[in-house]
């Protein structure tokens, strides 16, 4: 089903230098842009936005006067919804909100979540349908403007009105009225009221409705999502790419690439993958077979268009998801312009982001499964077409073992990437605050474990390269008498072969593989190297291994716009 557009859901826009904030339509590649850069944002001036959000505090206090039944405004919340609030007492409650959800716990969360949710927030507050003042939404993006990053807690939230205690952290810092909420700023971690006096802030006190247009919904969740998803996205990319590297060093058989096999099953996931795999494979050399290799490649080889392209279909379908959750309006109750009535719903529900990143964490292992297959494949004799086994440089040295060691390193993750990959979201149910929340979307434990089956498989990635580059100089050496892998690849592999030697600090040039005696490197040290270049080059930055495919990334993204 194709989500409703609406007139306002139009490509964002820049003034100058700064990123207008102003509830349009935001795109995952414009949000990681955000979240990543040194990005200015602003709060939009546009008369129909302000408007919107004016007339939209003025229905609920309205409401308020007229003491209507309205839940989280007039009345307690949840299953205390029964208890009426009088008027005076209705900004009193907003503050309380935020007081009795102070109970998370645990490792603090990554910061670039905590910033992309408030940009998310912000954007969607200025939506016009939370009831909610401008100065609020101007005060989150100050706070991020500057990285201000409260510290969140990673465990607290089951998804069910949304993330109400990580919301509820970034609302306590950014009100000031809660001295125990700590910000991370500059390089150290203060509390918020020292961060206001810094900034030269005053403290704000919530008006009616307010606290729940603050804490109330998937804001939180959506923005792990769109990171881990964002993340993934290019990691996929550099996967096709070792992939690529590891056929061209097992000489593998073209066919199963070619457009005529993917024309008669014609999957678009398929065709893509068949597409980028052979494009990347291509060289300016002839291309050599072993003629003492099989007339057709295993499975793993054979089938890869086959096995990836349901996995690129589902990145896909996951960021269509994820975008319109990050768009969508997700407190409770609902401010309806027109009609001037609030409705009481449940938007804040987390269940898209839930199974959505459920299924991610699936993605995600089955990718490291099928690259492990192809490693296991690469180091065995009985299959790799002639090269050393596991893949030891110096083959003449009978105690060398070669890369033994690390492909057990990287086969450890994959049992964990598969385990984290069970799903969550329909194995507990909860009872909470008195049978309220008797349904839960567990978005907010499912993204996160998305998130660190994302990091543990650029970890896996940075092993795999190890592989790729290792086999490619040992093919070299038996064709052509050299350790130049540079020989058996085209110009579309070499920026991803050349940047992982330049991050070893080799030379490449064919005198050595990468590891010739077993003694020569320390792999603990490579792997580091890797993986923190992985980690931080996500978003494509110079000098990164996802800079290297960008190519790739940008033909995804291309079949995503056309999808």
């Amino acid at each position: 089903m194709t989500a409703e557009v609406r007139p306002h859901d139009k490509a964002p826009m820049d003034s100058g230098s700064a990123y207008v904030v102003s509830g349009d339509f935001l795109k995952l590649k414009t949000l990681a842009s955000l979240v990543s850069g040194a990005t200015e944002y602003e709060i939009t001036q546009e008369t129909d936005v302000l408007d919107r959000m004016r007339k939209s505090e003025s229905i609920v206090d309205q409401s308020v006067s007229r003491q209507d039944c309205i839940y989280g405004v007039t009345t307690g919340f949840g299953g205390m919804a029964d208890g009426i609030i009088p008027a005076e007492f209705a900004s009193r409650l907003q503050n309380n909100l935020l007081n009795f959800l102070s109970a998370g716990f645990g490792d603090s969360i990554a910061g670039e979540h905590t910033k992309c949710a408030m940009l998310i927030r912000a954007n969607m507050l200025l939506r016009g349908h939370s009831g909610i003042r401008v100065e609020l939404v101007r005060r989150l993006i100050q706070f991020a403007q500057v990285d201000a990053l409260p510290v969140v807690h990673e465990q607290g939230s089951i998804g069910a009105s949304g993330d109400l205690i990580p919301l509820a952290t970034i609302a306590r810092a950014i009100v000031g009225h809660d001295k125990t909420v700590k910000v991370d700023y500059q390089g150290e971690r203060i509390s918020s009221d020292e961060l206001l006096k810094r900034l030269n802030l005053e403290s704000i006190e919530l008006n009616a409705k307010e606290g729940l247009a603050l804490i109330n919904g998937t804001s939180f969740s959506a923005a792990i999502a769109a990171n881990s998803l964002h993340s993934f996205k290019n990691k996929f990319a550099l996967s096709l790419a070792i992939q690529a590297m590891l056929l061209r060093a097992k000489l593998a058989h073209e066919d199963p690439f070619m457009p005529f096999v993917h024309e008669c099953k014609p999957h678009p996931g398929q065709k893509w993958i068949a597409q980028s795999v052979l494009a990347l494979m291509q060289t300016d050399a002839p291309v050599i077979q072993n003629k003492n290799q099989p007339v057709q490649d295993r499975y793993s080889v054979r089938c890869i268009p086959q096995y990836l392209g349901s996995n690129a279909e589902g990145v896909a379908r996951l960021i269509r998801m994820v975008e319109v959750e990050l768009n969508s309006v997700s407190d409770n109750p609902l401010v309806d312009l027109d009609s001037e009535q609030l409705f009481q719903s449940g938007n804040f529900l987390g269940q898209y982001i839930g199974v959505g990143m459920d299924e991610l964490r699936r993605i995600i292992a089955l990718t490291a499964k099928h690259l492990d297959v192809q490693i296991a494949h690469l180091v065995a004799p009985e299959f790799n077409g002639g090269l050393p086994p596991s893949l030891r440089g110096n083959d003449d040295e009978p105690v060398n073992m070669g890369l033994k060691g690390l492909q057990i390193a990287g086969n450890s993750l994959v049992p964990m990437l598969l385990h984290q990959a069970a799903p969550l979201v329909e194995h507990y149910p909860t009872y909470a605050e008195q049978f309220n929340q008797n349904v839960n979307g567990l978005s907010w434990g499912s993204a996160n474990l998305a998130w660190k089956s994302n990091v543990l498989f650029g970890d896996y990635l940075a092993i795999a390269c190890i592989f790729a580059v290792q086999a490619c100089d040992l093919r070299a050496k038996n064709l052509f008498g050299d350790f130049d892998g540079r020989r058996i690849i085209g110009s579309r592999l070499m920026p991803v072969y050349e940047t992982v030697l330049k991050l070893l600090n080799v030379e490449p040039g064919g005198e050595s593989p990468l590891l010739f005696d077993d003694g020569d490197r320390c792999l603990e040290d490579d792997i580091a190297v890797l993986a923190e270049n992985i980690k931080q080059g996500a978003n494509g930055s110079p000098g990164s291994l996802s800079q290297s495919v960008a190519h790739v990334v940008e033909s995804f993204e291309r079949e995503l716009e056309s999808a």
